[in-house]
C-alpha cells in the first residue's frame, strides 16, 4: 500500500506571505529552497509525511507546472521506493504517468552545502482533478528528515486526511485506489481510500477541489490562540478542544486540526 509522502500549498509569488503566516502559527519552517526546475520552497517537517508551501521565485527560472496549477492547497504527494517500478504499475495500470524526471535543490547543513536530490513521476494535470498528484522518490532524505525541523512550538505531529471534492467522487476514488495500489470503499461521509499512515476521502460536490488536509497535533490550545492573535485568519471550532477548521483567506486554504489527545 502506497504511503503518503507530503501535501503542497501552492503560494505562487506570495511566498513571503505564506512564510511569515505559518511561522506566527507556530510552525517550524526550514530555511527557503530553490529548486532546479524553478520554484521555491519550505517544509514544515514530521516524522512521517510533511506539508510544503511552494513558490515561484521574484526572478529567473519560473516553475510553469506551479503557475498552471490552482493556488493554495494543490498537491498531494505520494512516497515512492523507485519510481522506475512505480512508473512501469502505473501505466500498466492505466493510467497517463509521466517519465520520471530529476530534481534537486541545495541545502546548507553545518556550514556545507549538499544537493538534496529527488526523482518524480507526475501525471497530465487532469488526470486528478483538483490538482496536482504525483509520486517522489527521495534519493537524499538525510537532508530533509532532520531532527532540527521536527519540533513546532504549536505540536504540529502528523497528516492523517486528505479530503477531495467531486462531481464524479466513486470515480475519483477508483482511479485513487488504483495510483495507491489500495481499494476504495463507501462509508457516511464519502468514499475512503485507505493508504498506509493516512487515507483520502473523496465527497460528492458540484466542482472538483483539494478541499482540506487534516492536521495533527499535541493539543489545540496553542496554535488555536496564535491563531485568534492574528489578522486575516479564521479559527473555528467543530469539536470542543478536539478539532477545528483553519482558514486563511489570502492564501485561499483551509486546514482541519485535530488534537491527537
Amino acid at each position: 500500500m502506497t504511503m503518503l509522502d507530503h501535501v503542497v500549498v501552492n503560494t505562487l509569488r506570495n511566498m513571503d506571505a505564506a512564510f511569515r503566516c505559518f511561522a506566527a502559527l507556530g510552525f517550524t519552517l526550514t530555511p527557503r529552497g530553490h529548486h532546479s526546475l524553478g520554484s521555491i520552497n519550505h517544509l514544515m517537517m514530521t516524522n512521517g509525511a510533511y506539508l510544503e508551501l511552494v513558490g515561484v521565485p521574484e526572478q529567473g527560472l519560473q516553475r510553469q507546472e506551479v503557475l498552471d496549477s490552482p493556488y493554495g492547497l494543490n498537491g498531494l504527494v505520494f512516497r515512492s521506493a523507485n519510481v522506475d517500478v512505480d512508473f512501469a504499475r502505473l501505466t500498466k495500470a492505466g493510467l497517463p504517468a509521466q517519465i520520471p524526471n530529476s530534481f534537486s535543490r541545495p541545502v546548507e547543513i553545518n556550514g556545507e552545502t549538499r544537493d538534496a536530490r529527488f526523482r518524480t513521476v507526475r501525471f497530465p494535470l487532469d488526470t486528478f482533478p483538483g490538482g496536482r498528484v504525483y509520486f517522489c522518490e527521495h534519493l537524499t532524505p538525510e537532508l530533509v528528515w532532520r531532527d532540527e525541523w521536527m519540533s513546532h512550538p504549536n505540536g504540529f505531529r502528523a497528516i492523517d486526511r486528505f479530503v477531495i471534492e467531486s462531481p464524479s467522487a466513486e470515480a475519483v476514488a477508483r482511479r485513487y485506489a488504483t495510483a495507491c495500489a489500495s481499494v476504495f470503499e463507501l462509508t457516511e461521509r464519502g468514499w475512503v481510500v485507505p493508504i498506509e499512515g493516512a487515507d483520502i476521502r473523496i465527497v460528492e460536490a458540484d466542482k472538483a477541489s483539494f478541499k482540506t488536509v487534516e492536521l495533527v497535533f499535541d493539543g489545540l490550545d496553542d496554535i488555536a490562540c496564535r491563531a485568534a492573535a492574528l489578522d486575516g485568519v479564521i479559527w473555528q471550532w467543530i469539536s470542543a478542544s478536539r478539532e477545528a477548521m483553519l482558514t486563511i483567506p489570502h492564501l485561499a486554504l483551509n486546514l482541519t486540526c485535530r488534537s491527537n489527545r
